[in-house]
């Protein structure tokens, strides 16, 4: 059985929170910020099972499953506001918020 060491894992998920981090600032539409938030959450809850794993407690895992519970939430309620937003505005750009600013604020 080949094991991987607890930085090799820790490191591995920072990157993984890397990517998802950069995708969300980098793009602009709206679907791939959702999919890089999913990419952070999944690599927030693979943290908390190499702890878990670690440790040998069953807790990391279940805080892996009340993260895919929130992760759940997050996607019905983003996509049904993408929804919104694309029958609205008939695009996916985030830029294209800009018009729901107040006027009066400056």
């Amino acid at each position: 059985m080949v094991t991987v060491s607890l930085e090799v894992q820790i490191l591995f998920a920072g990157l993984l929170f890397l990517i998802g981090l950069v995708g969300l600032l980098v793009r602009r539409n709206i679907i791939f910020m959702l999919m890089s938030i999913e990419i952070m959450l999944n690599s927030a809850g693979l943290v908390f099972v190499i702890a878990g794993s670690h440790w040998a407690q069953a807790d990391g895992q279940v805080m892996f499953i009340f993260i895919l519970t929130v992760a759940a939430a997050e996607v019905s309620v983003g996509l049904a506001l993408i929804l919104q937003m694309y029958h609205h505005f008939k695009t996916l750009d985030a830029d294209a918020l800009n018009t729901l600013r107040d006027k009066n604020e400056r």
